[in-house]
């Protein structure tokens, strides 16, 4: 790694450049811009290009520094179309202050008044120039500067500071965008001590996938020491009662029911029943007529 052009107060630690590389923020992919030749640090044999991560962390706080100049944090605009970015821009803007754009960017935002979500930023930044052109298109039109974060691949077209990173790995893109935020707090004054750790973890600025994580909700419901009952275990409760339907649970005492077997025989003629009655007539005696 080439030594760094910064003053000494921001120089990275250790600490930090191996997160980025722990994050994997300086794998890039096999195309090269030539715009983005001068972050190069060599190109592997398998021809995946490997970016510089010192040159990672000087535009970290090239792009920071720039954040800071602004005087009200809302007129900051963090665009990210590509979900993996979509969780970062949020927190960002939530630990910032600044505006946040997470999914679909609506067309005329910058350019269009009329619109509802028109807003006029002084900066913006985007996860990926390919996938926000639309957002770095209307922002040239309107004279807004842009910070992107750039793989070797990425077009530079209208980028002012491009941040060399991976920008299509989840955590390349959550480890630079919460770098970036914890830069900004310390110039701004919020972290005082740049030696004291910032109480965020980088965890929180990754994405996270929906169906797992409910999946793993239902794992954590579901009730320790109770498996679920397979064919094995009710051919096995079979095998206990000795394949007698019948048999009664042990423990059962109660008296038998009568059963139909056990009901009253019924007469075999049914004429002998009426013990005398010629007819139904004579078996129900007449009532008395009332006068009404």
């Amino acid at each position: 790694m080439a030594p760094a052009n910064l003053p000494s107060v921001f120089n990275a630690t250790s600490q930090d450049i191996e997160m980025l590389l722990a994050a994997q923020s300086h794998i890039g992919s096999k195309n090269l811009q030539v715009h983005m030749n001068p972050y190069l640090w060599k190109t592997r044999a398998d021809g995946v290009n490997i970016i510089n991560a010192g040159k990672t962390w000087e535009k970290i706080v090239l792009a920071a520094r720039i954040i800071t100049a602004i005087d009200n944090p809302s007129d900051v605009c963090v665009i990210s179309a590509r979900p993996y970015g979509q969780r970062a821009v949020l927190k960002f803007a939530a630990h910032t202050g600044a505006q946040a754009i997470a999914g679909r960017f609506t067309p005329g935002s910058f350019t269009n008044y009329i619109t509802r979500s028109f807003k006029e930023p002084r900066l913006i930044v985007v996860t990926d120039p390919r996938t926000d052109a639309q957002a770095i298109k209307e922002a040239s039109y309107v004279n807004i500067p842009v910070i992107a974060l750039c793989d070797t691949d990425s077009p530079t077209e209208y980028v002012d500071v491009a941040i060399p990173t991976n920008n299509k790995g989840r955590h390349a893109i959550g480890c630079v965008w919460w770098m970036l935020a914890r830069e900004v707090l310390r110039l701004r004054g919020t972290i005082y001590n740049r030696e004291t750790p910032w109480d965020v973890m980088v965890d929180l600025y990754f994405y996270r996938d929906p169906e797992a994580e409910a999946e793993e909700k239902v794992e954590e419901e579901k009730v320790p020491g109770v498996e679920e009952a397979g064919p094995a275990a009710i051919e096995s409760g079979f095998a206990n009662t000795g394949g007698d339907w019948e048999a009664a649970p042990a423990g059962f005492t109660g008296t038998a029911q009568p059963g139909w077997d056990d009901a009253a025989a019924q007469p075999a003629n049914w004429d002998s029943a009426a013990q005398g009655a010629a007819s139904w007539d004579e078996a129900t005696p007449a009532k008395e007529a009332s006068q009404w």
